[in-house]
């Protein structure tokens, strides 16, 4: 899947191709919000990215610090996609926290099932200020 005469190409395709994003209009979304920086610059949706660039994107509350080593012409399986990037261990080691530290706590709306009582609105009142 890999092209070797592409050298260069849109931040907004590779997040795309790399499977970061579902769809590329969402991956130009983030672009442009400024959730995606190449070498700790912002970047536009038509910025090129070309191996070797440091990519610091944000998907929600995960953080991912990538180098990217290939690029892609096509959206291709996962396996592939996995192949055109590779996270450094303290943005894996970041997220893997988060995701522990999510799993511990709890959200104080989860035992509530349906419209909340109101003895359970003033409990959440009561936990959020």
């Amino acid at each position: 899947m890999t092209s070797e005469a592409v050298e260069r190409m849109r931040i907004d395709k590779w997040l795309w191709a790399a499977r970061f994003f579902k769809t590329r209009s969402l991956a130009s979304e983030a672009v442009d919000a400024g959730k995606v920086r190449i070498n700790d610059l912002r970047a536009k949706p038509a910025k090129e990215v070309k191996p070797g660039d440091v990519l610091h994107i944000s998907i929600g509350q995960a953080q991912w610090i990538v180098v990217v080593h290939g690029l892609a012409d096509k959206r291709g399986p996962a396996c592939v996609a996995q192949q055109l990037y590779e996270e450094s261990a303290v943005s894996r080691a970041a997220r893997e926290g988060q995701r522990e530290q999510a799993r511990l706590t709890v959200e104080p709306g989860a035992a509530i099932r349906g419209r909340p009582t109101k003895r359970d609105r003033r409990r959440l009142d009561r936990f959020g200020g």
